[in-house]
């Protein structure tokens, strides 16, 4: 991608172009679901960012790594949802079975830590626990309208439903892990 020029004047009246030059309204519930991922992606760099001022590592594994691994996995996400049906070129990115397994295995690294959860969890226990909170709920919303968005013709494949499903379970025991090693630093 090459953009010389941020501003194209094109979305003025409330259209905006897919991936191929399709024009859809801003309000299309396919705009709500990739729009809804780079929110999500955002709040994950907020959290990547202060992950990396902590110092924290999951096992032998980079938190900020991991959380930037993890934005290029919503990122493309969000390229499938803006490319519409037939639109497809060699090469696209996609959401495997690889990358589900990815999150299961962290999300089994991190709970294999924890003590078993016998109450609600209330978000704040610490910055960092405060901000996977953050990224779960807007994960959560970004599941809803993608189901949505699903019901309503657009091309949603069960990789990213099950992507985004399994991110936000990695949100919340994230938020659970982030609090225990916060307890061990002080």
């Amino acid at each position: 991608m090459n953009l010389t020029k941020i501003y194209t004047r094109g979305g003025d009246k409330g259209k905006t172009s897919l991936i191929g030059g399709e024009r859809i309204s801003k309000s299309s519930t396919r705009l709500e679901a990739y729009g809804t991922l780079d929110e999500l992606n955002a709040f994950v760099g907020q959290l990547r960012v202060d992950a990396a001022h902590t110092a924290f590592a999951i096992k032998d594994k980079n938190l900020s790594d991991e959380l930037g691994y993890i934005q290029r996995r919503i990122f493309d996400a969000g390229t499938i949802l803006a490319t519409p049906e037939g639109k497809e070129w060699e090469g696209m990115p996609n959401i495997t079975e690889k990358h589900i397994e990815e999150l299961e295995i962290a999300i089994d690294k991190m709970n294999a830590e924890l003590k078993p959860l016998k109450t609600f969890t209330v978000p704040g226990s610490d910055p960092l626990n405060a901000k996977a909170h953050i990224c779960r709920t807007v994960c959560r919303r970004a599941e809803r309208v993608l189901c949505f968005a699903k019901e309503n013709g657009v091309a949603v494949s069960d990789s990213v439903m099950a992507y985004i499903n399994r991110l936000s379970d990695y949100f919340f025991v994230l938020s659970r892990f982030v609090s225990k090693e916060s307890e061990l630093l002080l």
